[in-house]
């Protein structure tokens, strides 16, 4: 029997995820995250806090975090306090504001650059398999799981990689790619061989109230989802400017460049008679620029900061590439260079709505390489064995995105 601290989000999946666990043998730990962006009114815990912040270095309350939006609300730390109780597990709660501090002021920056920042995937890195594997550590326990929809498979060799999950459209192994490859064998991600609808009726079928809950579609930190007055309150200086179509023609302005990203067609208070998209977002005039769905087409990208859960050749290689969440693969041609923290991604075919800031993240079939975070897209023109030459980048063509 091993322990494990697993995430609890107050949601069905990591509620299912901790009676899986337990069906195996294993002693569960549950967590609950708050990020502290309210006042928290008490929480009981099954466990002794202040010791356990001794030994962790990590703030572990009494308390529970009073949020009203996300998945970290008052109400699913009730959720997920309910389910521990039921499921008769120890139950801490953490206050993690200051290692969500820095993801917030992360997406805030992001957006004042232009770009199109995701929390969620920072928030996996720093947080659930960063910071929780600290706790871990502090509780002798070792493993650490979430409800993720995504697997960990074993090789002969003691190797581990992630895949994607059976449930292709629940998959969340885009947003895991950032994680340390050393902390894959450590990880337990029990819901992902399931589809969500098995997932749904074993809480049923368990007398779980979360059974039918809802799943979170918001950012944890941002009130109703309403990110551009967010980033707004957090940066005061205003970044409205003009909004121009490609040919440079000016067609009105805006409130705010975080108001935009790249691919958006709802919401840009302007009647053109045609469709028009998001195509560029210049942050130091504060441009919004405006073009058809044909202006959209990117053939190449260039991303940094990048993470690789496996060896991968030095040489340019085939594989699948997502640049969104939601997005399909794409067949590419990538070169990681290590040396530089940088990957050159060249599409086979043209793709649509690729914007700074989102990660890009190759697969082999349903392995995760790895991946990075997208500096830059170059246009519509062919991309040349030049582009993917060390020392070469998007940012060195005249089709520059960035």
């Amino acid at each position: 029997m091993a322990r494990v601290v697993l995430a609890m989000s107050g949601g069905v999946d990591s509620s299912v995820a901790a009676d899986l666990l337990l069906r195996e043998g294993h002693e569960v730990i549950g967590v609950f995250m708050r990020h502290g962006e309210q006042a928290p009114p008490e929480l009981a815990c099954a466990v002794d806090s202040a010791a356990a912040s001794r030994r962790s270095g990590l703030p572990v309350l009494g308390q529970r975090a009073d949020h009203r939006q996300g998945c970290c609300s008052a109400s699913d730390a009730d959720d997920a306090r309910r389910v521990a109780q039921r499921l008769q597990i120890a139950f801490y709660a953490l206050d993690l504001s200051q290692d969500f501090g820095r993801i917030i002021d992360e997406f805030v920056d992001q957006y004042r650059k232009g770009r199109t920042p995701n929390p969620c995937v920072l928030c996996n890195t720093w947080i659930k398999f960063g910071r929780l594997f600290d706790f871990a550590d502090s509780v002798a326990a070792q493993f650490v799981a979430t409800g993720h929809y995504a697997q960990i498979r074993h090789g002969a060799d003691g190797t581990a990689q992630l895949e994607r999950g059976h449930d292709v459209t629940k998959d969340q192994s885009y947003a895991l790619f950032g994680i340390a490859r050393q902390r894959l064998a450590r990880m337990r991600l029990p819901v992902g061989h399931f589809r969500k609808s098995e997932i749904r009726q074993r809480a049923t079928d368990l007398g779980l109230s979360v059974a039918q809950k809802r799943d979170s579609q918001e950012i944890c930190f941002v009130t109703q989802g309403h990110h551009a007055e967010f980033v707004r309150t957090r940066r005061g200086a205003s970044t409205e400017g003009p909004i121009v179509m490609t040919d440079g023609r000016v067609v009105g302005r805006h409130g705010g460049i975080e108001s935009y990203t790249i691919g958006q067609r709802k919401g840009l208070g302007i009647a053109l008679g045609s469709p028009a998209y998001v195509v560029r977002i210049d942050a130091k005039t504060n441009t919004v620029v405006l073009g058809s769905h044909d202006d959209l087409a990117v053939t190449g990208l260039t991303a940094t900061r990048t993470n690789w859960l496996c060896d991968v050749s030095a040489a340019p290689f085939a594989c699948q590439v997502q640049t969104r969440y939601n997005s399909r693969p794409a067949e590419a041609t990538v070169h990681a260079i290590p040396e530089s923290d940088q990957l050159r991604v060249h599409f086979h075919t043209p793709q649509y709505g690729v914007a700074p800031g989102q990660a890009v993240v190759c697969y082999e079939q349903s392995r995760v390489l790895g991946g990075g975070w997208i500096e830059s897209t170059c246009g519509r023109e062919t991309v040349t064995d030049r582009c993917m030459a060390p020392g070469m980048s998007c940012d060195d063509s005249e089709i520059f995105r960035g």
